[in-house]
């Protein structure tokens, strides 16, 4: 840097503590700031020796170069949250092609409307799994023996009866799946009626018959 005269040191002071702060409140500096700090040098330097054009130059050259660079993280920015955009759209449109499908989601409730509910639990390796259907008191009102599977996902069907054979009465249940004691995944067919985006935290999602609305990363099976 280029010698500054005693009588106009006062003159930078304020404008290098207005860019110090600006800089550590917004985690840099910006043009602004750059150029603040530059002709406030040039107003106070010693007349009797001014700036070598050397380094005017190259302080030139990095207002140059911050501004280049600022304007290429801006247009990274835009295209990014353009892309997301994009992507998320043609995410949602593709899953109108799920609409009076099924699928199988993760549930541990179902609205019963009077028609046979089928679903699976994860057993992986467990055996002796059970499906308990429980009302709203929290009362088991059918038990349903899914036994020793081999495969990770064990299929089973409830017919909307207790374990009378009585028909029960339309409503929300619940589903609670175990295998010796130990709490398993349940999981429930329903027909997709919509799709729609949930925003940031939710994503696309499916609006599922008897289940309720279910993110899209959470179907297991398009059956």
């Amino acid at each position: 840097m280029t010698t500054i005269n005693t009588a106009n040191a006062a003159a930078i002071a304020p404008a290098v503590s207005t860019a110090a702060s600006t800089a550590a409140m917004g985690g840099g500096m910006t043009q602004a700031d750059f150029l603040k700090l530059m002709t406030t040098q040039l107003q106070a330097q010693d007349p009797t020796k001014p700036m070598d054009n050397s380094q005017f130059i190259s302080q030139m050259a990095q207002f140059s170069q911050l501004s280049a660079t600022q304007n290429l993280l801006t247009s990274v920015d835009g295209l990014s949250s353009n892309l997301g955009s994009s992507l998320q759209t043609s995410q949602v449109l593709g899953s109108t092609n799920l609409i009076n499908r099924q699928v199988l989601v993760p549930a541990s409730a179902i609205d019963y409307s009077g028609s046979s509910v089928t679903g699976a639990i994860n057993v992986g390796s467990a055996s002796n799994a059970e499906v308990n259907i429980l009302d709203a008191q929290g009362n088991t009102v059918r038990s349903i023996s899914v036994g020793s599977q081999s495969g990770s996902m064990a299929p089973f069907t409830w017919d909307g009866t207790d374990n009378n054979g009585n028909k029960v009465a339309n409503g929300t249940y619940s589903i609670a799946a175990s295998s010796n004691g130990s709490v398993l995944s349940s999981y429930v067919a329903g027909t997709v009626t919509a799709a729609g985006y949930g925003g940031s935290k939710v994503g696309t999602y499916l609006q599922v018959s008897g289940v309720g609305g279910v993110p899209l990363s959470q179907v297991a099976q398009i059956l």
